[in-house]
């Protein structure tokens, strides 16, 4: 786990970043154990995974929820008897007709992919820090701009 403070000096934000060693679908374990050693409620938590219902590199900022099938979101609500956490989910995609879920998600990017994934990354970060020092309204109304969009067609 690492400590520090983002964002512009008149609107520094303290913030922990730790990336779990269980198992995935354990998650909530450490999740609990890092929220306990910081003195933090499961309102102060953001997680960022992955999400095979969205299209490869699309981002998706969400206040709570449901774990939408995702195994690791779902340990960290029953550990944390709470969906009041927020979500950045990065989107992956589906696999091809008759490749397990399991096994593609554990699969290496192909390069294409990689590259996309990259650039979703760096806007992660960017949406990361604008929820951190200006709130989760103005990262969902600036990062989540791809929901509108379809919503309009």
């Amino acid at each position: 786990m690492g400590t520090g403070r983002i964002g512009p000096s008149d609107k520094l934000a303290d913030v922990a970043l730790a990336i779990p060693l269980t198992w995935m679908n354990q998650s909530g374990t450490a999740v609990v154990e890092v929220l306990a050693r910081l003195g933090g409620v499961p309102q102060d938590l953001t997680v960022v995974h992955d999400d095979l219902d969205m299209e490869l590199g699309r981002l998706r900022l969400k206040r709570s929820g449901g774990a939408g099938g995702h195994n690791g979101a779902a340990s960290i609500m029953t550990e944390l008897a709470s969906d009041q956490f927020c979500r950045l989910k990065i989107g992956i995609g589906r696999p091809a007709p008759g490749t397990d879920s399991v096994d593609y998600v554990l699969e290496p990017f192909t390069k294409d992919d990689a590259s996309v994934i990259e650039t979703s990354i760096e806007q992660a970060v960017l949406a990361l820090e604008c929820l951190m020092v200006e709130g989760i309204d103005a990262a969902m109304n600036k990062f989540n701009v791809h929901d509108k969009q379809e919503g309009d067609k």
